[in-house]
């Protein structure tokens, strides 16, 4: 998977829904659920940045497994997790709530595996400097 690329699909997106929800749904949602809007929006951009960052990455280091489980990690957080928060603050339906903190779990594992591979690309560096 080029997740370079998923991931700058993931930002323009993320950019969408944020001016979505800043212009044309203002007037439709209140306060909290604005700010559950924003929030959703607030963690896409972030982890579509942080995807980007691993899609470089494993284009750079061949440690595939761990940035692969790490980018499919934050694809499905971004997914589960910003997906129900946005369509949580547009629908009011409360059950999405009980998937919201499933794709808070997978951008925890994301960061995890992230931090996993970042070890292994600085041990495999110091290794060949020898």
């Amino acid at each position: 998977m080029n997740f370079l690329m998923i991931a700058a699909i993931s930002g323009f997106v993320s950019v969408a829904m944020g001016a979505f929800g800043a212009h044309a749904l203002k007037p439709m949602l209140t306060s909290d659920m604005a700010n559950i809007y924003q929030t959703a929006a607030h963690y896409h951009l972030t982890h579509s940045i942080v995807l980007a960052m691993v899609g470089g990455l494993s284009l750079t280091y061949n440690i595939a497994g761990w940035l692969r489980f790490s980018a499919v990690s934050f694809l499905l957080g971004i997914i589960l997790f910003s997906g129900s928060l946005y369509i949580y603050a547009i629908s009011g339906v409360k059950w999405l709530g009980m998937i919201t903190p499933i794709g808070g779990l997978a951008l925890l594992i994301g960061w995890g595996a992230l931090a996993i591979s970042a070890y292994k690309i600085s041990k495999t560096l110091r290794s060949s400097s020898h």
